[in-house]
């Protein structure tokens, strides 16, 4: 029997001990970064207590989020045109500084501003760390490497809340900014010691119109969804006039653009199909994810019973599913060299959750939700991260910092509306759902039920069990709403991924990208198996290049 492998089933050779050490190095960057949006959140409500601002509490978390994703597409382009190591040890310096700023903050608005001084260390960060990953490993050993990022989301969505409640128990809230630092100075030192990458620079004149119009666009839109219903109504002056405000951006931006030698944002990218449709899949994707995460422990705490803290960790069964699911499709990608079927397989994973999201109702048990959480956890798992393998694979060299800093914008950007839209959706909801199940002789008291009474066990406890009752069960209606709308999303996920055409996985770190094959199969095939077929003859179709002699990066260059 004959033991010749294809190109795509060959195993790829392993990385050098240099590039595993820079890799250590973007972990642990990658990690105070992202544990950052989830330590503080236990502790808000005691900040906001000792420092005051309660009026403007939602602050704290939108700061660091704006600030993040308007620095994450400018910071991909710039790091194209001068390199990655300036950027992404500045990153390290600004978000640790921001961090000190915090820990010290002697008032509300100082610490806002040092949670906005935070957020433009992560949007650097969080792009850089996916984008050195493409400078230093080839796209067919890439799916392993990006799978362990993934995994570094997952275990900081579980690390992060938990070491919040004990650190702000026990040593005080200023502690939650002090303790990731030796991560960051580790990071820093790793980095600055190991990651010399080569790099021509290219001087050409930076698209500062271009940054600065991108900025208010993005700035004036998540603004206006993020305040849309909750600070502002819909329909208030304020979401009105901020969403003008960013189309007339866009609307000056795109022209300035299209005739810029090097725009902030390369508009040609989305004429190839791999990149666009792996942003609509990414924003529908995150739309999903975090109106998931966001408003399960609502469903959890009001309609369930469970206390804050409980409600908290009831999301935990899907981000073990998810870093679990990471780390073992990154390593089938390496392996294999297929990327596409476990893509659509993992969108069909998270249809299939959300199905079983929409059956929970007042009266299910934990056990319910649980499963369905660790089915959409499995689904995440399996294609959240491949987007970005998938994206580094299509682009142009010169491109692939932007281009990844885009998908990570188009993510960021799904978690806001995603998070908006649901919530108003539940809002919209509530108190129609709950009239419908109050007694006769207490339908006037359903125009008075707030938030509180929803949320808050304690509330309820003192209203007569039939209130109480009535107030749940409108919950649990409004919650099977906002699920309801969460499904299509993950369905327009799986419909832009499956236009995704599969390119053989390139064992070289720059060369041309080969052009998708599409001669075999068609894109409305929507069968795992027509899918993996099709991706295996366009992948045998193409010869695999040549690899390179040596991916390790060229030492003392920038």
């Amino acid at each position: 029997m004959s033991t010749t492998t294809t190109p795509a089933e060959a195993a790829p050779p392993a990385l050098s001990a240099g590039i595993r050490t820079i890799f250590v190095g973007l972990m642990c960057g990658m990690l105070v970064a992202s544990i950052s949006q989830t330590i503080v959140s236990p502790a808000m409500p005691i900040i906001v207590a000792e420092l005051g601002g309660i009026e403007h509490y939602s602050w704290l978390a939108t700061a660091a989020m704006l600030v993040a994703a308007v620095t994450t597409p400018i910071v991909g382009k710039l790091s194209d045109l001068y390199g990655r190591r300036s950027f992404y040890i500045a990153g390290l310096v600004v978000f640790m500084v921001g961090s000190v700023l915090s820990g010290l903050a002697q008032n509300f608005w100082w610490l806002v501003v040092a949670r906005a001084v935070q957020g433009a260390g992560m949007g650097i960060l969080m792009p850089l760390s996916q984008t050195i990953i493409g400078d230093i490993i080839p796209p067919r050993q890439r799916g392993k490497y990006q799978g362990l990022m993934g995994a570094v989301f997952g275990f900081s969505s579980i690390a992060g809340p938990l070491a919040g409640g004990a650190i702000t128990d026990s040593f005080g809230w200023r502690w939650l900014f002090f303790i990731p630092l030796p991560i960051g100075l580790a990071a820093l030192v790793f980095i600055v010691k190991n990651l010399h990458l080569a790099h021509t620079r290219r001087e050409a004149k930076v698209d500062v119109k271009g940054a600065v119009l991108l900025s208010v666009a993005l700035v004036a839109i998540l603004l206006a969804t993020s305040w849309g219903g909750t600070s502002y109504p819909w329909a208030s002056w304020q979401v009105i006039g901020l969403y003008v405000l960013g189309a007339v951006a866009l609307a000056v931006f795109i022209p300035l653009e299209l005739r810029h030698p090097e725009p902030i944002l390369p508009l040609r990218m989305f004429a190839n199909p791999i990149f666009t449709f792996s942003a609509i899949a990414s924003l529908a994707v995150a739309m999903a994810m975090f109106g998931a995460i966001f408003y399960i422990p609502v469903y959890a705490q009001g309609v369930l019973g469970a206390d804050a803290t409980n409600s908290g960790l009831i999301v935990m069964p899907m981000s073990v599913a998810m870093i679990g699911t990471s780390m073992v499709i990154g390593l089938l990608i390496t392996r294999t060299g297929r990327y596409k079927g476990f893509m659509l397989a993992g969108t069909l994973v998270i249809i299939a959750g959300f199905a079983l999201l929409v059956r929970v109702h007042y009266g299910s048990s934990n056990l319910q939700l649980i499963v369905a959480m660790v089915v959409i956890g499995l689904g995440l798992g399996a294609c959240m991260q491949t987007y970005t393998l998938v994206v580094q694979n299509a682009v142009e060299q010169r491109d692939l910092g932007v281009a990844t800093a885009a998908t990570q914008f188009f993510r960021s950007a799904g978690a806001t509306v995603g998070i908006a839209v649901l919530g108003t959706v539940m809002t919209s909801q509530l108190g129609p759902a709950i009239a419908r199940h109050l007694p006769a002789e207490a339908q006037g008291a359903a125009g008075q039920v707030g938030a509180g009474s929803v949320l808050d066990p304690t509330v309820l406890e003192q209203l007569p069990p039939a209130i109480a009752t009535g107030i749940r069960m409108g919950l649990g209606d409004a919650m099977h709403t906002v699920f309801l709308v969460a499904l299509p999303l993950a369905g327009i996920a799986f419909l832009a991924t499956l236009f995704i055409k599969a390119q053989p996985l390139r064992d070289t770190l720059s060369g041309p990208t080969p052009e998708p094959v599409t001669s075999a199969g068609t894109e409305s095939e929507t069968m795992l198996g027509a899918a993996h077929a099709r991706e295996e003859l366009e992948l045998a179709a193409e010869p695999a290049p040549a690899q390179d002699a040596d991916v390790s990066p060229a030492p003392g260059r920038r």
